[in-house]
């Protein structure tokens, strides 16, 4: 059962499910969900397809939110999944300034003969000339990661180190390729709440330093990526880059920062990645998480933990990890 939180605006979407029911793309106004199968002409199959068509489904969107005479169905009872299925996820890594800030101190050499103070004072001088002069850091994730907002993440047996890193997410409204920063928040139909989740034991390759990252291994699990509740549209978030993201673990807040703190911001990240790649309706864009994951706090992942996600505007998600079985 779904516990509404009230995302911005007067609607946003998701995916849905009666029990025993297939899963329907719906709109979601004041605690209630229309059927968006049977309330659109042509019928969209699932949230992709609302998306695909998107510059024209915006502004039938808006009527039927306040259409009162439609077959609307209380959320309370309605299973809530992912609200769209991504043919592509394109991960920022490093975006945050804090967080690179803190990473670099807490692993600078013992030999390093400056203080703490002075670390960080050389480290965000850099984190300021990388944003200014640099090029985003973007990886590739696999959509068989996505899961609901409230499913249960199941920890690998495999994994030492299970760590949270709650993001924004975009989600992409229409095909993007080779567009400028200036028009990249055009082809944006929304956001919602992603959390990355990662092993850090298997971060880099053990077997040989030069590899470099190992982005399959640690990130790339089952239902390592819940997703949502919500898709809000783009219009109705004022700015994103000036949302809180907020992560609790078992209630204990671990994650707090404003997206004002990423390097890199929406129409950054959207240009660079479609200079290499074309995204498409659909795709995710993860812009990076802030500081406070669990390698910070030294508490990973274990059995029993309950992680409760929230972003401004876009609602919560809660998700319970329990251990592989045997």
């Amino acid at each position: 059962m779904a516990t509404l939180v009230q995302p911005a605006g007067p609607f946003a979407l998701g995916t849905f499910s009666a029990p025993d029911g297939e899963p329907f793309p719906g709109l979601l106004a004041g605690g209630r969900v229309l059927d968006l199968s049977r309330a659109l002409d042509p019928a969209p199959s699932d949230m992709r397809a609302v998306l695909e068509r998107w510059a024209e489904t915006l502004p039938r969107l808006r009527v039927l939110a306040d259409d009162d005479d439609r077959e609307w169905r209380a959320l309370e009872g309605l299973r809530v999944h992912a609200p769209v299925e991504p043919r592509q996820i394109f991960q920022s890594g490093a975006n945050y300034r804090q967080h690179v800030i803190d990473l670099e101190v807490a692993h600078r050499s013992p030999d390093d003969p400056r203080t703490v103070e002075e670390a960080r004072a050389e480290i965000a001088a850099v984190m300021d000339r990388r944003a200014a002069e640099d090029l985003p850091y973007v990886f590739i994730g696999l959509p068989s990661t996505i899961a609901g907002p409230y499913d249960d993440v199941v920890l690998p047996s495999w994994a030492e180190q299970p760590d949270w890193e709650l993001e924004l997410a975009a989600v992409m409204a229409r095909p993007a390729h080779r567009v400028s920063v200036e028009e990249a928040l055009e082809y944006v139909a929304g956001y919602t709440i992603a959390n990355d989740l990662t092993d850090r034991a298997t971060v880099f390759r053990r077997d040989m330093k030069a590899i470099g990252t190992d982005w399959l291994r640690c990130k790339n699990a089952p239902g390592f990526t819940p997703l949502a509740p919500w898709l809000v549209p783009a219009e109705s978030v004022a700015d994103p880059g000036d949302l809180r993201v907020t992560l609790k673990l078992n209630g204990d807040t671990m994650q707090d920062e404003s997206t004002k703190d990423m390097l890199f911001g929406i129409a950054r990240l959207v240009s660079y990645i479609s200079q290499s790649a074309q995204l498409l309706p659909g795709d995710l864009v993860l812009t990076g998480s802030p500081a406070g994951n669990g390698i910070h706090w030294g508490r990973l992942l274990r059995d029993g933990d309950v992680l409760e996600g929230s972003i401004t505007g876009l609602g919560v998600q809660r998700t319970r990890c329990v251990e592989e079985a045997s």
